[in-house]
């Protein structure tokens, strides 16, 4: 055996320490180059590979599973619990590491929802129940109607209420001005027995007196419903024609609003990749329950289906991504974003800041659709300011995206009617898109998007129509690929979040 001389060994150990060092450290610059064309490669794969043709198998699921639970999947009943083991499943058959988050909150059901015009020609009225409403006896309340007059703040200020005018009587109250609730508590300060609010645009009329984390008691306030502007303005004309004397006696009517509630447990549905850095995660999200009154299926099965989709395909691909990747199907959004708000909540410091950026996909198939993003830098200067810094970044990156595919699209404002909410809130950047809900299209967004001026972008709307006829294939398709994009764009790379102007215009 021949020995080596001791200060060679020493020469070639300390050699053999650093050129790993010198072979492993790529400059900055590298990996950055590396890691944006990663991102671009399986943008592409996933883009091309994820459809609406595909995820449609998904909301043909929950259809089925609505049609098998009394029509609906709402949060807390058999439709939503068999929606999540669906989706739960898919997932973990394709390898990501999938849990239930459960929650309590309070369940809401509509048991009654009749109104009974009796004097002076008796007919019956639609009317919807005001979620956290106070239920009438069973068989309802019959009383005098007394039409609220109508100014830009319709019910709004004890101002409203002539001396006397409601006591005891049910109010006919226009929307508008003020909260629904608002409205409630002015008509029962009064005297009013009951309150009917009738909508300022066409269409039914649905709306929350609150929600489950803050429900009023069974007791409190008053019943209270709405109905559509057509039935609202006849009623109010029947009684300014009663009360001029050209009737022979007042409007009455019978008002049966009935709702049970009760505690209950649901449960959020989370799966992330058993790969990529814990502390840079990407995280998407999108409402898996229904309303009480429909199957849900653009709002939201949409955004969870398109969700699925982009979920499975990454997995199939087998990529490792740099960054851990989280999907989220909330429950109870309906009732108040209660699934993502429990989710924050439930984090601690440290991982809310290792959340890098959530992008939110609700209704995304509306069939009268505009193609909306959110404003996180609040160019569009409406409603809410600014997101999160980096959210910008997102609305950014969404936009460059389908400006590349000729897709037309405009901002859309932070009003924290979707789960974004919560994540706003604890300061993570946040985005994501939206084709719209009850509001009407304008004449401009008919020549942008095409579809119809005049007519709701989701005519179905928390409506028992809102089934697979209410899907808009060409919408549906286009926000698939926008998932499709951030996924396999943000699962690798970061650097767009920091890229560009690195604040949000001031507002004056």
């Amino acid at each position: 055996m021949n020995l080596v001389p001791r200060s060679l060994v020493a020469t070639l150990a300390a050699t053999a320490l650093t050129v790993p060092l010198l072979l492993g450290a790529a400059p900055a610059h590298d990996q950055a180059r590396d890691a944006a064309r990663d991102a671009a490669r399986l943008s592409r794969e996933l883009v091309r590979d994820a459809s609406a043709e595909s995820a449609y198998r998904h909301l043909e699921r929950f259809q089925a599973v609505a049609d098998a639970s009394g029509g609906n999947r709402a949060a807390g009943s058999a439709g939503h619990e068999a929606s999540a083991r669906y989706v739960h499943d898919q997932l973990e058959e394709a390898g990501y590491d999938v849990a239930y988050e459960p929650f309590d909150f309070t369940y809401v059901e509509t048991l009654a929802e009749k109104l009974t015009v009796r004097a002076p020609e008796r007919r019956e009225i639609a009317i919807t129940a005001m979620s956290y409403t106070k239920s009438t006896p069973e068989g309802g309340i019959t009383a005098a109607v007394a039409a609220v007059p109508v100014d830009a703040t319709t019910g709004c200020e004890p101002a409203d209420y002539a001396s006397g005018s409601v006591t005891g009587k049910i109010a006919l109250i226009e929307r508008g001005g003020c909260d629904f609730a608002v409205k409630q508590r002015s008509a029962a300060a009064a005297g009013a027995v009951g309150a009917v609010i009738y909508n300022n645009a066409d269409g039914a009329l649905s709306g929350s007196l609150g929600s489950a984390k803050d429900a009023p008691a069974p007791t409190a306030g008053i019943p209270t419903g709405g109905i559509t502007r057509k039935d609202g303005t006849a009623l109010a004309a029947a009684v300014r024609k009663a009360e001029a004397g050209g009737a022979a006696e007042a409007v009455r009517v019978t008002m049966d609003v009935r709702q049970l509630r009760e505690q209950r447990t649901t449960r959020n549905v989370i799966a992330e990749t058993r790969g990529g850095d814990p502390a840079r995660t990407v995280m998407l999200g999108a409402h898996l329950d229904s309303v009480g009154k429909g199957p849900g299926i653009n709002d939201n099965g949409s955004g969870s289906a398109g969700l699925l989709e982009v979920a499975l395909r990454l997995a199939a691909t087998h990529e490792r991504p740099d960054n851990k990747v989280r999907f989220a199907w909330w429950s109870a959004e309906e009732l108040g974003l209660l699934g993502s708000e429990a989710y924050v909540k439930a984090r601690t410091p440290a991982e809310r800041s290792a959340v890098a950026l959530y992008l939110n996909f609700d209704m995304i198939a509306s069939p009268n659709f505009a193609q909306l993003v959110y404003d996180g830098d609040d160019s569009d200067r409406e409603g809410a300011g600014p997101g999160p810094a980096g959210s910008a970044q997102l609305e950014r990156g969404i936009n460059d995206f389908l400006d590349s595919h000729g897709i037309a699209h405009k901002g859309a404002d932070f009003d924290g009617r979707s789960d974004y909410g919560p994540f706003v809130a604890a300061g993570i950047p946040s985005g994501g898109t939206f084709t719209g809900a009850e509001v009407v299209k304008t004449r401009g967004d008919a020549e942008r998007f095409g579809g119809e001026a005049g007519v709701a972008y989701d005519a179905c709307y928390h409506l028992a129509c809102d089934d697979l006829s209410n899907i808009n294939m060409t919408a549906f398709d286009n926000n698939i690929d926008v998932i499709a994009d951030a996924v396999g764009r943000y699962a690798h790379d970061l650097g767009p979040l920091t890229a560009g102007p690195s604040s949000a215009p001031q507002r004056p």
